[in-house]
């Protein structure tokens, strides 16, 4: 009996149908290799905020080998000579050990911390771009609303993580988030007791800490990734207006393999971005720091950037206190639960609510897959504005101290101009934005109905000196074009519209030399013939 003969070329299609027939995986697999992704660069701010939670992931879970989140009182004896001999907790020793005993332990440890303080940027920077393109708008609510999400859930496990290490800079945030939820009214003191076992701070925080960072909140940002990358791949992708893009087509390069190439290349400049931002910055240096102790707290304590802002309100916020009483008991509202617990909870649900108020009060309710320029929308860029300046009134005076330090200003004075221009400089930024993206637009409709200045100037029997414009399209008697606005960028440059060589695109050198033109030669007329004049 003769053996049949294998080929082995066609085991991999084999295999393939195999699978198929019992999970039916070709359908799916083909929509999603054949999804068209637009070629501009500020779709990639998404993608840099995913690279950098798998680097987060990666570097996670080498430094979880090596922690220990007990808070058991212990004697120091490693490598880091200043601290040898002190008492600390187990978390600050195994944080020493990891940073200083551990091959590649600082690096990677280093490496995590730059890669959530990426994670966070990434996140707030593609929510301003898809807030200041109107990409919320339906059918994409759902995503806006994954997103919100995904930056309280990096907020929380950023805070979780900061306070593991036990150092004297994460036991004072752990004990100021000890002292915003017992503000809060009838159950702060209840939920407070729960969270630390007893009394501040307690013998169980950072081990309940652990599991939340290292378990649960991961979890719940993998699922939310996952339901964001979903509905990526199940809507139809949004782009910029431009010749031949409608609400019904994608113009870019498909999945498989133009982007999925590109994207891989990409994520390896944000891995090598983070690796070297570890090797070269350092960041947050708890052996300087010393174990946390209760009753030592040190100046210039400031969290991450991305918490500033809540330092800020808390600095921000006047010393008022509301009391009364209830059932018989009396009760305080102390002045931190506004800036600290009702400030955070406006700033999640107005997010959350705007696509719909915005599709509310413009009676939109059609499908949008092409974006729009702020400019197109004064309205929403100047609300935009004021969002921002709000933010970075409250980041600043998240610092305050440290400025009022550094350039011998009174901190008191630092306070008031902090209150001073929370109530000044958002509208004023509203005002600004608004009044500027009416200027663009006005700008955009001379262009289309006056054309590109030439900067060639001619002057009229008249007299009077005019300048000459390049009509975009078909002009009228009066030399003025039909062009209505499309929603997208409007040439104002001569060179924009063929007239002028293109830049060549290159970096130290050109990619190609543009041909030299051999200029005809002016012709030359003979010379007159001289005749010699006499005085006769």
């Amino acid at each position: 009996m003769r053996r049949r003969k294998i080929d082995v070329a066609a085991l991999p299609g084999a295999a393939a149908t195999q699978v198929d027939d019992r999970l039916t995986l070709a359908t799916p697999l083909r929509k999603a290799f054949n999804k068209v992704f637009p070629d501009h660069w500020s779709f990639l701010l998404g993608e840099i905020a995913l690279y950098s939670f798998i680097v987060l992931l990666l570097t996670g879970t080498f430094l979880a080998f090596f922690f220990d989140p007990s808070m058991q009182d212990v004697q120091y004896n490693g490598s880091f000579t200043p601290l040898r001999g002190v008492q600390m907790s187990q978390a600050y020793s195994s944080s020493l050990h990891l940073s200083f005993d551990v091959r590649g332990g600082l690096f990677l440890r280093q490496m995590h911390h730059w890669a959530a303080l990426l994670f966070m940027a990434a996140i707030i920077v593609h929510m301003l771009r898809v807030f200041f393109t109107g990409a919320f708008r339906k059918p994409r609510e759902l995503n806006w609303i994954v997103g919100i999400l995904l930056f309280w859930m990096g907020f929380l496990e950023g805070f979780c993580g900061y306070s593991l290490p036990d150092d004297a800079l994460s036991g004072t945030g752990l004990r100021i988030a000890s002292a915003i939820v017992l503000s809060i009214p009838l159950v702060g003191s209840w939920v407070a007791t729960s969270l630390f076992g007893g009394e501040f701070p307690g013998d169980v925080i950072l081990d309940r800490l652990y599991i939340t960072h290292v378990l649960l909140v991961p979890g719940a940002i993998l699922a939310l990734i996952t339901v964001h990358l979903a509905l990526l791949v199940k809507q139809m992708h949004t782009q910029w207006p431009g010749p031949g893009r409608t609400n019904r087509n994608v113009i870019g390069v498909r999945m498989f393999p133009g982007f999925a190439v590109k994207t891989t290349g990409f994520f390896m400049m944000v891995f090598a971005t983070i690796a070297l931002l570890a090797g070269v910055f350092q960041i947050n240096p708890i052996w300087l720091f010393g174990p946390y102790r209760p009753a030592v707290v040190s100046a210039a304590s400031q969290p991450d950037w991305y918490v500033m802002f809540l330092d800020g309100s808390t600095r921000l916020m006047p010393a008022w206190e509301i009391r009364f009483h209830l059932a018989g008991h009396a009760y305080m509202i102390p002045a931190v639960f506004w800036p600290t617990v009702v400030l955070p909870g406006l700033l999640t649900v107005l997010p959350l609510l705007y696509p719909f108020l915005e599709a509310r009060f413009t009676k939109d309710r059609q499908h949008h897959h092409l974006l729009q320029r702020p400019r197109d929308v004064p309205l929403r860029t100047g609300l935009g504005a004021m969002a921002v300046t709000f933010y970075l009134v409250l980041f600043v005076s998240g610092g305050n101290d440290v400025i009022a330090d550094k350039f011998n200003i009174s901190l008191n004075a630092m306070t008031w101009a902090g209150r001073i221009g929370l109530l000044i400089l958002p509208p004023l930024a509203y005002y600004l934005a608004y009044r500027i993206s009416l200027g663009l637009q006005q700008h955009d409709r001379e262009v289309l109905a006056h054309g590109i200045e030439t900067g060639i100037i001619k002057r009229a029997p008249d007299g009077r000196f005019y300048e000459v414009h390049q009509p975009l399209g078909p002009v009228d008697e009066h030399g003025h074009s039909a062009l209505e606005y499309q929603g997208w960028s409007v040439p104002k440059k001569m060179n924009r519209v063929g007239a002028l060589v293109p830049a060549i695109r290159g970096f130290f050198f050109p990619v190609e030399r543009a041909p030299e033109r051999e200029l005809p030669e002016a012709p030359i007329s003979p010379a007159p013939d001289r005749q010699e004049i006499s005085s006769h």
